[in-house]
């Protein structure tokens, strides 16, 4: 991905920490970091394993790449915004280390990066970048983009009422229908992801060769049916709240082909066996 020497976003911030974390309760932490992974709300979840921070220099050049994605963004976003006569709101992002207090609770490494509705922040142990790396065999700075990208896409959300109105929507619904909402709110992150990345690259030319394919490993590699086959063995589709991996290529991929905001809505049209 092309990225250095652009401009950098003024939303990051840095906070201190204690020690990494790990999630309790016997639940498998590689099944556990994707599920919550991308907005949902880990404030139950932690207890300290003194995780070890990436090198210090790593982390200096991961901050600048995390501040040049947002940046891109926030370009992306305010364009699209204003043609729809909507204003944009910035979110903020936070760069932590171990630990992090949000409006969503206290939050550790574990869970992995993911979006804070109330305070409007996506919250980020760059330690997570190795863990897709070396964990999920997902490697590279695209499939790092894509992650950043997909937890602006619930900001997004946030910003036209998509969120609020979907959790409004759960509270009625069986543990099972509720899911299938919060497949629907994920895969349409995906899917904005995938917007984001066409106007970036139509403007700025970001993507270099194997971008793509980087980013659709990440996807793949989080998708809901892959981590519990992982985890435990079998693959439970009620339990799904994010999507299967073939899903969560299927809408980043067509974000990415056609940057076609409107076609955001057909997450929410189209029957639950087509997505």
């Amino acid at each position: 991905m092309r990225w250095i020497g652009r401009r950098e976003s003024s939303n990051v911030q840095h906070r201190g920490g204690g020690r990494g974390l790990a999630v309790g309760g016997g639940i498998s932490l590689i099944g556990l970091v994707i599920a919550l992974l991308l907005g949902v709300d880990p404030s139950q979840l932690m207890i300290d394993t003194g995780a070890p921070a990436a090198p210090s220099a790593e982390r200096s050049e991961l901050q600048r790449f995390v501040a040049v994605v947002l940046a891109d963004t926030e370009d992306v976003w305010h364009e699209q915004f204003r043609k729809r006569n909507l204003s944009y709101r910035e979110p903020k992002l936070v760069i932590f280390n171990g630990r992090v207090e949000s409006a969503c609770g206290l939050a550790g490494s574990a869970v992995g990066p993911f979006y804070c509705p109330p305070d409007e922040h996506v919250y980020i142990d760059l330690q997570f970048f190795e863990d897709l790396r070396a964990r999920f065999k997902a490697p590279g700075d695209f499939a790092q983009a894509y992650v950043i990208a997909h937890e602006v896409g619930h900001h997004v959300q946030k910003l036209l009422g998509t969120t609020d109105k979907v959790h409004a929507q759960k509270k009625r619904l069986s543990e099972t229908e509720a899911n299938r909402l919060s497949v629907r709110l994920e895969l349409q992150a995906d899917f904005l992801a995938g917007v984001w990345a066409h106007h970036a690259h139509k403007t700025k030319q970001i993507l270099e060769a194997g971008d793509v394919d980087e980013a659709l490993r990440a996807a793949n590699a989080i998708g809901d049916d892959r981590l519990q086959r992982q985890s435990r063995g079998t693959v439970v589709p009620d339990s799904f709240t994010h999507g299967t991996s073939a899903q969560r290529m299927k809408w980043f991929r067509l974000g990415l082909e056609t940057g076609d905001f409107q076609r955001r809505e057909e997450l929410f049209t189209l029957p639950y066996e087509r997505l």
